[in-house]
């Protein structure tokens, strides 16, 4: 078992104070948006081994096998498969998709082939892999997740009376769904933005004008309200007007989203635990001043409707088990009480365990040495290991699926 010392990501969207509170330290007055926990090339977690800190994929690159198990290794190669995050939402960030493993692994070759730097702004692959993730709500949550049903955007729309929109709202009337959406998705990034930036301002008055009053509360005013406050973190993006073709999602402590290939998407606030396949391939639609590829972001869309899916843990042999349909991570949540015995968390693969509330013991049943975990605290622990938590609090455990 070993303590993690995690890196915290500024980006901009982050909260000031929400990483903070749950790590028990100071602000420091600059945006905290994201923690990282496990051995991405981009922010690996460090260990300390008696020999001073060394980064987690250092680790696991001396004895893959060792550290991962027969089965991790034979499945994923010599990398730990998972990263695990908390994410911390003061504002929305970008409107995204990510590909599917085919298409990262074709993108990846292309790109390299094509000579393009690994930080080149216009790159898009930054890896091979595909990037299915899994977003558990710490706090209340707010999210944008996959497409409306034509019907319900074109009404959106047209409730606006906005002369710019309605071609758009004719579009989603008219054509068959998948091709209605990709239509119009395709016209709103392809449109000059000079020309488009008077509709924005006019869709996002048109919003704010009928998001209050007794519409405030009711599905119509919040995607207005959503769309409104987009407006003011990004005037005149072309997203503001597609996240109205987007599920707006709200989550509740406990309850968790999952996101697949293809889906666009888009968190607005709130701090939760996010568990994905280690990659970090991310395709923008909108909501950023950072690069567009709209032939290759068309390529990777699906454009299905329907309403998304929240999930809620399902009781597992004493954890609560968010299942999903990836092998790379499983995600699970223990609840402890400090009167009740502690459980053994044996695996045949790597775990990373995060403490969110109270103060969890993990004890070593092979040698009996002891880790406590205070909130915000996490640790790595190593393929064949059998840890026993116990004490009052509330774990995450991230490990893999296979």
């Amino acid at each position: 078992m070993d303590r993690l010392d995690n890196s915290v990501r500024p980006y901009a969207w982050g909260s000031v104070t929400a990483l903070p509170e749950l790590l028990g330290v100071p602000p420091t007055g600059a945006p905290q948006a994201e923690m990282w926990m496990g051995a991405h090339p981009g922010a690996p977690s460090r260990v300390d081994r008696d020999s001073g800190p060394v980064t987690l994929s250092e680790v696991i690159a001396a004895d893959p096998e060792g550290e991962l198990g027969a089965v991790t290794t034979a499945a994923f190669g010599p990398r730990l498969p998972f990263l695990l995050k908390v994410l911390a939402a003061a504002s929305p960030l970008s409107l995204q998709v990510h590909p599917d493993l085919s298409q990262a692994a074709e993108g990846f070759a292309a790109e390299e082939a094509s000579g393009v730097p690994l930080d080149a702004p216009h790159r898009n692959y930054k890896d091979a892999n595909h990037k299915p993730e899994l977003l558990c709500a710490l706090t209340p949550f707010e999210g944008l997740c996959g497409f409306r049903h034509a019907s319900e955007a074109a009404a959106l729309l047209s409730g606006l009376d906005v002369d710019g929109l309605k071609p758009y709202a004719d579009i989603l009337h008219a054509s068959p769904e998948g091709d209605a959406l990709r239509e119009v998705l395709t016209g709103l990034l392809t449109a000059d933005r000079a020309a488009l930036a008077e509709t924005v301002a006019q869709t996002a008055a048109a919003a704010e004008r009928l998001s209050g009053g007794t519409h405030a509360d009711t599905p119509q005013g919040v995607a207005y309200a959503t769309s409104a406050s987009l407006a003011r973190h990004y005037p005149g993006d072309p997203g503001v007007i597609a996240a109205l073709l987007l599920n707006h999602v709200r989550l509740q402590p406990g309850e968790a989203l999952y996101l697949g290939a293809g889906v666009p998407h888009a968190y607005l606030n709130g701090l939760g635990v996010e568990l994905m396949a280690n990659s970090d391939n991310v395709l923008r639609c909108g909501l950023t001043p950072k690069h567009v590829d709209v032939p290759e972001l068309l390529r990777i869309v699906r454009f299905e409707a329907g309403e998304p899916e929240i999930l809620r843990p399902d009781p597992v042999g004493g954890e609560e088990v968010y299942q999903t349909p990836v092998e790379e991570f499983r995600l699970s949540r223990l609840v402890l009480e400090a009167s009740r015995p502690g459980r053994e968390l044996a695996g045949r693969t790597p775990q990373i365990l995060l403490c969110t509330a109270g103060r969890v013991t993990l004890r070593d049943a092979a040698d009996g040495t002891e880790l406590v975990l205070e909130r915000g605290e996490s640790a790595y622990v190593k393929s064949g290991s059998r840890p026993e938590v116990s004490g009052g609090g509330t774990l995450f455990r991230a490990t893999v699926a296979v």
